[in-house]
């Protein structure tokens, strides 16, 4: 017998005595661990460990989204500028930028020739700084955040949650997903760091917090 022939057998030997109208979704399965280790404020968490990843992360309000944006693009002398459909057009900045849409789908060379591409998120993790983009819209798809140098994520501020657990509650499994934790990075056989090999080399996250009471 083959290996998986015998893994086989022995699954189907351990729910033998399992009546056939029983499904996995309906068996409560106990959840008492600790789903959260953020503490007090997830956002300030999420800042400080998306900085350690050597990216960049800005806080603002809404109304000055749009100038940290223009001014973080004008800092990468941003050219040519690849921007999802559905990204919020009141956070748009106006610029002198080339600005790409992706219907009809751009090609390997155009967006390997972007500056740059501006998303917004699904959901932000404190605990591991990291942004999960799930095709949604402002998002894109996934070779959009992939190929050009740098990647600007917007995200507000109620989208970041504590730690792992809660971010996977607010994802739907069937949605491609891209789990982003910095700029993409590697590292030799010396331990010397390479940044771009896999993705962007250059990521800023702009944290839109709502306004206070």
């Amino acid at each position: 017998m083959k290996d998986r022939e015998t893994v086989l057998a022995r699954i189907r030997a351990a729910l033998r005595d399992v009546p056939d109208d029983e499904h996995a979704d309906g068996v409560p399965i106990p959840r008492d661990y600790r789903g959260d280790h953020s503490g007090p404020d997830p956002v300030a968490l999420f800042a400080e460990r998306v900085a350690d990843y050597r990216a960049t992360v800005t806080r603002v309000s809404r109304d000055g989204a749009p100038t940290v944006i223009a001014q973080a693009l004008s800092r990468r002398r941003v050219g040519r500028l690849v921007v999802p459909d559905g990204f919020p057009g009141e956070l748009l900045p106006e610029g002198s930028w080339q600005r790409l849409g992706d219907r009809p789908q751009l090609t390997v060379e155009e967006l390997d020739g972007a500056d740059a591409v501006l998303t917004t998120a699904a959901v932000g993790i404190a605990v591991t700084g990291t942004v999960v983009l799930d095709a949604g819209p402002g998002q894109g798809r996934r070779a959009l955040t992939l190929l050009p140098d740098c990647h600007l994520c917007v995200l507000r501020a109620d989208q970041i949650v504590g730690d792992v657990p809660q971010a996977l509650g607010r994802l739907d499994p069937r949605a491609p997903q891209t789990w982003i934790s910095g700029p993409s990075a590697t590292s030799d056989i010396e331990l010397d760091r390479v940044e771009g090999v896999h993705g962007p080399r250059t990521l800023h996250v702009v944290v839109v917090e709502a306004p206070r009471a």
